[in-house]
């Protein structure tokens, strides 16, 4: 009997179940060229501005936008092509006593994203706010990092994306600007001196990424 109302019954609980696995899609989004990323740190006479975008920042990330709490990723950016508008300034922080990027282990610093703290789901065209939790590496030294974000979703319907696949968008798309902290010291790196002023040792970095459904 009890074998019975189980045969009868998985029936049922498929169907009930049904919407909610339909919505557990698991997407991988890819940084569009358009993406940038910025590290700012203060001096005495200044704060100094390293800058870069375009195909210089790179990556993926894979999730679910119903759960996005559980989305995991890597990005990278090229430290070699970071500009201040000085370039001796931008030779000094490549060369092997701070960033060493000839060092192609040290290229690129790397963001892993482990999760994202957020009170629910992504919702086409909605801003929310978020943390994102994961690794950066900065000249092989790991450090654990927490993030600040604004995450919008955006879905074209096909007559927006005739207009804009040109420049690399696609049906579901995902912009985040974030913000977090780090220090030279966190990556094995003294505080830099320029003209005889010592930098701060906080790093700031704020990036503006855009992700593309694949």
């Amino acid at each position: 009997m009890k074998a019975r109302l189980l045969l009868y019954s998985l029936p049922v609980l498929t169907l009930a179940l049904a919407p909610a696995l339909a919505m557990a899609q698991q997407m991988t989004f890819t940084a569009l060229r358009n993406s940038s990323a910025t590290f700012k740190t203060d001096a005495p006479l200044e704060t100094v501005v390293g800058t870069t975008a375009g195909g210089a920042v790179s990556g993926t990330v894979t999730g679910d936008p119903a759960r996005p709490q559980a989305a995991t990723g890597t990005i990278r950016i090229d430290l070699t092509t970071l500009k201040t508008g000085i370039e001796k300034r931008d030779a000094d922080m490549r060369s092997k006593q701070y960033l060493d990027t000839d060092n192609e282990a040290n290229r690129h610093a790397v963001f892993e994203l482990k999760g994202v703290e957020m009170g629910g789901p992504l919702e086409p065209g909605k801003d929310s706010p978020a943390r994102l939790k994961g690794i950066l590496t900065i000249k092989q030294k790991p450090v654990e990092i927490s993030a600040t974000a604004r995450i919008t979703y955006v879905k074209l319907t096909p007559e927006q994306l005739e207009t804009q696949k040109r420049f690399g968008f696609t049906s579901e798309n995902i912009r985040v600007k974030a913000n977090f902290t780090t220090s030279f010291t966190n990556h094995g790196m003294q505080i830099p001196e320029l003209m005889f002023f010592k930098l701060s040792n906080d790093i700031q970095i704020e990036t503006e990424l855009t992700f593309v459904r694949q």
